[in-house]
């Protein structure tokens, strides 16, 4: 009877429910995805993924086993693989008829803006761990989409920050043929516009092996002629990216796809608790954590710590949660974040590093915010292009 007695206790103690139901989050990801190509993930490119993040998803399942104790949940990840959005429509409306409100989404953004205009109709929620695009978070935003990974316009901001910090102003631009290439080249414009950074000049490469074509991939005569403090190289894929450094007419840093860039993890971050995140993501991966893994993790434990506040498992009070002043989530960074209400972008640290160290850590000093210095990063809200209530 003792033992039963103090049995009893200590689950009191630990604050264990005497019941649990399922509290499944959805994981959705393309089963062809050209951003997991092994050509891509064994070139080691300084912004790109080196794998699927579920991994990131899985270490965060292990760390929230507690966390819906107060509202009788257990939390399971339930991993679908479609071939396109029909597929995943069709997969996000069956596993919502089982209950299943949040789902990971790992998807490009023609993939998933496809998915979020396709189910505006449901109770769900897509947290957003892999698609950087502007437009997302611009006039193709979603009410029902938030966006864990940082976008491109967040990223560029961070990187500029540093620029004029270190009163690196004059910027020459190389840029690809892609419609990829050109937003990230938009993206660049209007943060050089922010924060006062001139482009002296824009030069384009292509990627060709046809020899009419090799003078413009040649980076002698692409950073000949004039002066400038940096090289910003925007190129989607990162196969020219990489051969810039150390090839510049004049010896001058390179930024962007390559040398130094701005992401939301990095395996080098030394301080907040990141390195025991990595070491856990690095046991079950068996790979080093990029910022695509730490966005699946992130995007888990913010909807575990939505359950466990409010300990409960009803979906409009846990997207009011979510999307409210109350929410504080830890991202490792330092500085809390939380979800920004007029395009769902969650406001986050960022950091700015080379392929083996981080250099910065935007914001950077001296870079202030009326209301959170966060929001010094990415498009703010009197410029904001989105529209919740459309």
């Amino acid at each position: 009877m003792l033992r039963v007695f103090f049995c009893v206790l200590c689950g009191l103690m630990i604050g264990a429910p005497a019941w649990s139901e399922d509290f499944t989050i959805g994981y959705l990801q393309l089963k062809k995805d050209a951003r997991y190509s092994k050509s891509r993930s064994n070139a080691e490119f300084l912004l790109e993924p080196f794998g699927r993040p579920y991994s990131g998803a899985k270490v965060a399942l292990d760390e929230i086993k507690f966390h819906g104790a107060g509202a009788g949940v257990e939390f399971k990840l339930d991993r679908e693989r479609e071939r396109g959005p029909a597929e995943l429509i069709s997969t996000v409306r069956e596993m919502r008829g089982n209950g299943v409100s949040f789902f990971v989404t790992d998807l490009p953004g023609d993939v998933l803006s496809e998915l979020a205009e396709a189910t505006r109709d449901l109770d769900v929620i897509f947290l957003n761990a892999t698609a950087r695009d502007d437009h997302l978070r611009g006039e193709g935003c979603q009410p029902h989409v938030l966006h864990i990974i940082p976008s491109h316009r967040m990223l560029m901001d961070a990187l500029l920050q540093y620029l004029r910090f270190r009163k690196w102003t004059d910027v020459l631009v190389l840029q690809g043929p892609s419609e990829a290439d050109a937003a990230l080249g938009r993206a660049f414009d209007a943060s050089a516009r922010k924060f006062a950074i001139d482009v002296v000049d824009r030069r384009a490469f292509v990627l060709s092996n046809d020899p009419r074509e090799r003078y413009r991939n040649n980076i002698t005569l692409l950073t000949s002629d004039g002066d400038y403090d940096v090289v910003f190289v925007a190129d989607a894929d990162g196969e020219f990216a990489r051969s810039v450094p150390y090839q510049t007419v004049l010896p001058r840093p390179v930024i962007g796809a390559s040398g130094l860039g701005a992401m939301a993890w990095h395996w080098a971050w030394e301080r907040h608790g990141a390195p025991q995140l990595e070491n856990r993501f690095e046991d079950i991966a068996d790979r080093r954590m990029r910022s695509f893994d730490w966005a699946a993790w992130m995007a888990v434990k913010a909807v575990a710590e939505a359950v466990q506040r409010t300990e409960s498992a009803d979906f409009d009070v846990l997207r009011d949660f979510l999307m409210g002043s109350e929410l504080k989530l830890d991202s490792f960074k330092g500085a809390a974040s939380s979800f920004r209400a007029w395009n769902g972008q969650l406001r986050q640290p960022l950091l700015i590093g080379s392929q083996n160290w981080v250099v910065d850590r935007a914001p950077i000093e001296g870079f202030k915010h009326r209301l959170n210095d966060l929001d010094t990063l990415g498009i703010d809200e009197q410029e904001s292009m989105c529209r919740m209530d459309r």
